[in-house]
């Protein structure tokens, strides 16, 4: 059975995270980030991620990138404050998002492999999620926020693999404007 409804309800739910904000934003003062915004970047960094690794399933790690913040267009984000008192009952989220779909047992398969991080696609997936946050962090550290380098600290903490290590070093010694910066010639006073 197709289950078109069940797939439009879904496909309504996913557009939620557009409008979810990613809270953590509001205590860093800077910034402001959608959780789709965040998935997005996630997405290209976990292809870069299994460019850069060997042995990797690179279609499953785009998949758990594409769809680890799922959950959070019921639950909304929770940042590391909100953890330390609010309780989301993440499996039944879970079952509750996927038990309709005909494609659930997929979804529910990869979010749980994502939380676990018990396979090698799963620990680039959680460090892609993690670079995303350095990345953003960076831009803002760039741009005179003050407390963006102790947030750094505690990122760089989380990542677990050696690529994902080696790109934040890089990351952290990269300019965030000098992609589009670079070139200092007069196109920029003639615009040609």
């Amino acid at each position: 059975m197709e289950k078109l409804p069940e797939i439009a309800n879904f496909l309504f739910e996913a557009g939620m995270l557009k409008r979810t904000p990613r809270s953590g934003y509001q205590f860093l003062g800077t910034g402001a980030e959608s959780v789709a915004e965040h998935i997005f970047r996630t997405v290209y960094i976990g292809f870069v991620l299994g460019y850069l690794s060997e042995g990797i399933d690179k279609g499953r790690l785009l998949k758990l990138c594409l769809f680890h913040d799922l959950p959070e267009a019921r639950t909304g984000d929770l940042n590391y404050v909100n953890k330390k008192y609010v309780k989301v009952d993440g499996e039944k989220t879970l079952k509750e998002l996927t038990e309709q779909l005909p494609f659930g047992g997929e979804l529910h398969a990869l979010i749980t492999e994502f939380e676990e991080r018990k396979t090698p696609e799963s620990r680039l997936a959680r460090d892609a999620d993690q670079l995303e946050m350095i990345l953003a962090l960076k831009e803002c550290k760039d741009l005179g926020s003050k407390y963006a380098d102790e947030w750094l600290d505690f990122a760089l903490k989380r990542l677990e693999t050696d690529e994902a290590k080696r790109l934040a070093s890089v990351i952290l010694e990269t300019d965030s404007s000098l992609w589009w910066f670079s070139d200092k010639s007069d196109w920029w006073i003639k615009g040609r």
